[in-house]
């Protein structure tokens, strides 16, 4: 025995068995750690649920149109870890609807989603598994294309002088039902706020139903160009001089005449309508001889603006002297003389009347043309008063009479005659109002 234990044969069988026990102790785990270590024997199957797969669909595009079926769906796949992971990511799988028949009818069809590519190792569920379609015929129709935008956006006063789209028309394909829904085809121009020049940009299509909801088809081209542009509404007026406190003693006014007879002024239409003149008023108490004044024109209420801001007014004036007024007193004859008392020549109130006088046309756009129907050939009288040194310094020159033809349309028009003269006389119109025709131009042809 003792020879045995010494060999070596018995030591290699010692240390055999050591081994053996400590891979067994160090492998050995119950089953109930290895359930909670969360470990699996090879060949147990897992689970994932892959959301958001697009849906294939495959039918004839060139005839038919399919709606209804949904762009994603969900799918629970189950197999082994390793397959199942790789489909995971790599997501090398479609799912597809096949309405690829050429015999398939139209209207709504319950179909089932498939799947296609995927390893035969795992399993596919899809949510959900059918779905309901709708198949039509494909129909390309063309369509007129209507600008629209909010004019709201127009500074005030402002209006649109044009709006040109380029393309006018596109075509638009969908299901014959759709198409057969479309009331209008608009183009909607987004623009900022307060627009008062030319606008360029880029719109998007849409084609509504009656009811103005969005339908789902598809338009070629998808934009349209837009070029926009905007004016403001404007009128010519005459400029009236108004005189207003009392001239200086020993002073006596000639004439007021102002430079710029006329203003244009910009705004909205219906503002502008009610506008016959713009008044300009002078402050005669402060005039102390012959004087040349820049002198503001207030903008009237609501209009935007005006072509200028002043008007240049040339005063001319004489200087009554005292001595002819005492050599006046020295030569009238007693009160009490019954004979009739010549009548002081300023105090006598006489008239004159100054005729053939023509009436201007203002604010006559060139392409137009006009024919006075009343008074004929376009002139006319007017009864002047005052005394006879004042009447002996008016005549033709000193009396301008006009009508606003601006912003009038083709036709017959009865308009005021109004009248500009110096404000020592006062006046009365054989024709109170000018009756006209307004006819366009037309451009020989060449």
């Amino acid at each position: 025995m003792d020879k045995f234990m010494n060999s070596i044969w018995f030591t290699r069988i010692i240390a055999f068995a050591i081994a053996a026990l400590l891979f067994i102790s160090v492998n050995f785990v119950p089953d109930s750690k290895l359930s909670k270590a969360g470990t699996s024997t090879p060949g147990e199957n897992d689970t994932e649920i892959i959301k958001d797969i697009p849906v294939e669909i495959y039918y004839d595009q060139k005839n038919l149109v399919v709606t209804g079926a949904p762009e994603t769906v969900d799918i629970t796949l189950t197999g082994v870890k390793p397959v199942l992971m790789s489909a995971k990511s790599k997501r090398d799988f479609k799912v597809y609807i096949d309405l690829s028949d050429p015999d398939i009818t139209m209207g709504d069809k319950r179909v089932p989603l498939k799947i296609m590519d995927l390893s035969e190792k795992l399993k596919a569920t899809i949510d959900p598994g059918y779905v309901t379609v709708n198949v039509q015929e494909r129909v390309t129709e063309e369509f007129s294309v209507e600008p629209d935008y909010n004019r709201a956006n127009l500074k005030d006063g402002y209006t649109t002088e044009s709006l040109v789209i380029h393309p006018q028309t596109v075509k638009i394909t969908g299901a014959k039902d759709t198409i057969d829904q479309i009331s209008y085809v608009k183009a909607m121009l987004q623009l900022n706020k307060d627009v008062k020049d030319t606008v360029n940009g880029q719109a998007t299509i849409r084609a509504l139903d009656r009811d103005l909801n969005k339908l789902n088809v598809i338009i070629e081209p998808a934009t349209v160009r837009y070029t926009l542009k905007v004016n403001i509404s404007s009128k010519t007026v005459p400029i009236t001089l108004v005189q207003t406190g009392k001239v200086k003693s020993g002073l006596e006014i000639k004439s007021i005449t102002a430079e710029q007879k006329e203003v244009v002024l910009y705004g909205k239409a219906s503002v502008l309508q009610n506008i016959k003149v713009v008044k300009v008023p002078i402050d005669v108490s402060k005039i102390v001889g012959d004087e040349e004044l820049d002198l503001p024109i207030t903008v009237p209420d609501n209009v935007q603006r005006i072509s200028r801001e002043k008007v240049t007014v040339k005063i001319k004036t004489d200087r009554v002297e005292e001595k002819e007024k005492e050599k006046e007193k020295e030569t009238s004859p007693p009160s009490n003389q019954e004979t009739e008392q010549p009548k002081d020549k300023e105090a006598t109130v006489q008239t004159k009347t100054i005729s053939n006088i023509e009436i201007q046309a203002i604010g006559l756009p060139a392409e137009k043309q006009i024919e006075f129907l009343s008074p004929t050939k376009g002139v006319t009288s007017i009864l002047i008063k005052g005394s006879e040194d004042e009447l002996k310094k008016v005549n033709e020159s000193n009396i301008q009479l006009s009508i606003n033809a601006a912003d009038l349309e083709e036709g017959e028009h009865d308009l005021e005659i109004q009248v500009n003269a110096p404000s020592s006389i006062t006046w009365e119109l054989q024709n109170k109002q000018a009756s006209i025709s307004i006819s366009i131009i037309k451009k020989d042809e060449t």
